[in-house]
């Protein structure tokens, strides 16, 4: 193989490389810029996943660190908020038409509001909560 060959290879591999890169920056600004129009409309079309996924980088925006938590063993808490020396646990119910949070929800992130040390707990939904 001829040094030009190699050097070829080189900057053909740089450029690929370099390319999955700028691919995924592009990727996560369009993602960002999704979410920036999002609507109720597109949260109900969300499934639970996804719902959290838009809140960690809505809260993210918001100058908040996220933590997602462990899909199971979370002691009810979807998402760790913290900003400053602030913790919040959140439990994030996306539901379909009709469908009400219960007390259950509440009763969740409040023991995961304890096992956290946050200083708040929200839970946030794009529904209602029962009485």
């Amino acid at each position: 193989m001829s040094v030009q060959s190699i050097l070829f290879l080189m900057v053909a591999v740089l450029m690929v490389v370099g390319i999955k890169p700028l691919f995924t920056i592009l990727k996560r600004k369009q993602l960002e810029q999704n979410v920036a129009r999002s609507g109720i409309r597109d949260i109900d079309l969300m499934d639970g996943f996804q719902f959290e996924a838009y809140l960690k980088l809505l809260f993210s925006k918001s100058g908040y660190q996220v933590t997602v938590t462990p899909k199971s063993g979370d002691y009810g808490a979807d998402l760790v908020l913290t900003k400053g020396t602030k913790k919040i646990v959140v439990q994030a119910k996306r539901y379909g038409y009709g469908n009400r949070v219960s007390l259950g929800a509440v009763q969740e992130i409040y023991a995961a509001q304890a096992y956290y040390g946050a200083a708040e707990a929200w839970v946030i939904t794009n529904s209602e909560f029962t009485k």
